[in-house]
């Protein structure tokens, strides 16, 4: 009679395992390796002896004189470009799939006929067929460090996403750079200079053989509270109690469809945001000049619905702009929360769910 436990389910206790443990090493001691071996090569990772006898010597030291030529390549596998009948999960075509933040450094012009060398972080993407395992993700890298020695514009863009869809063999593809890029800003009233850092990103997307070129851009400023400067204003002169309107730092995310040929500037970008909102926040501050940003706010005293819409307006005043998006947020000094708001222009950037995390991608640090 076969005896049987009155519980299989019941797991074992630790000494139970130290006591299993034990025997399968009394056992071991007087077994053959091939025996051991033939039960579960594993186990010898359990023993206090050596390797089983048919497991490969394998070499520990790293071969720095070791030539991986044309031929020893052909053999390697090659599983992220294998057939089909890898493809994990629904076969579904992949709108993108890629690289984010490969960071080099980009030569740019600037509106004056300068170049300027900044670190750029570069995302490329491609679509993927439904029925391809994967990509090649290095290849994206190496399409790009092809153009990395020119003069980044749109054009140069183009070669580069022609590249990663010669390459990959993809139908649509995108390229965004990111930078921070600075601009020399002169004081209110003072007369001193410094360097602002715009968060800028340009994108190039193609979508059924239709290209398009877009800019994005953080534009940082001071906002005035209409209703708490009025308020102020009331208790100054009702009772004679002296006040202060609350104000705080805010950011506007503006991205915009470029319609035309390398026409619209970084600088043209950041003057159209100024000119809508002028109370951008301040580099080089002396007196003179602190006094003028208070006079400059109770002159332009906005809230968050202002903002997107005085954005708009000097949106759609520029021809080279197509479709457009306005993210603002003013993150309050009153409140505990910031006050949001978004204004889409054209189908282009209009949704009907947004990213959770979107207006905390707004929050300037300096």
């Amino acid at each position: 009679m076969t005896h049987q436990p009155s519980d299989i389910q019941t797991p074992p206790e630790r000494g139970e395992a130290q006591d299993a443990l034990a025997l399968l090493r009394r056992w071991a001691a007087q077994a053959t390796p091939e025996e051991v071996a033939d039960l579960d090569p594993a186990i010898s990772r359990l023993l206090p002896r050596g390797e089983v006898a048919n497991y490969p010597a394998l070499a520990r030291a790293y071969p720095e004189d070791f030539d991986a030529d044309d031929a020893y390549r052909a053999t390697m596998p090659d599983l992220q470009n294998g057939p089909s009948s890898l493809i994990k999960g629904s076969r579904q075509q992949l709108q993108h799939v890629g690289i984010s933040n490969f960071r080099l450094p980009i030569r740019f012009h600037t509106r004056d006929g300068a170049d300027l060398t900044l670190e750029t972080s570069v995302t490329g993407t491609v679509s993927l067929e439904a029925n391809k395992k994967g990509i090649n993700m290095s290849r994206i890298m190496r399409s790009f460090y092809k153009h990395a020695e020119r003069t980044f514009s749109f054009e140069v863009m183009a070669d580069a996403l022609d590249d990663y869809i010669s390459d990959l063999g993809s139908v649509d593809a995108r390229i965004q750079m990111r930078f921070s890029y600075p601009a020399r800003i002169k004081s209110l009233r003072s007369g001193l200079e410094g360097y602002q850092y715009y968060n800028i990103a340009l994108e190039l997307v193609e979508t059924d053989g239709v290209r398009r070129k877009f800019m994005h851009l953080d534009y940082v400023y001071s906002s005035t509270c209409p209703c708490s400067l009025e308020l102020s204003e009331h208790a100054r002169q009702a009772r004679g109690q002296l006040a202060t309107p609350h104000s705080q730092r805010s950011v506007a995310r503006i991205s915009v469809e470029v319609t035309c040929d390398d026409c619209l500037w970084f600088e043209d970008l950041i003057e159209i945001a100024r000119s809508a909102v002028p109370t951008e926040t301040q580099v080089m501050v002396k007196r003179e000049d602190e006094q003028a940003f208070a006079e400059l706010n109770a002159a332009n005293p906005i809230f968050v619905e202002d903002a997107a819409r005085l954005f708009c307006e000097a949106l759609l005043a520029d021809g080279r702009i197509g479709d457009f998006r306005i993210v603002a947020s003013h993150q309050e000094s009153l409140h505990s929360h910031d006050a949001v708001s978004v204004l889409t222009e054209g189908d282009t950037f209009a949704a009907q769910s947004l990213d959770p995390r979107l207006f905390a991608t707004l929050f300037h640090v300096g």
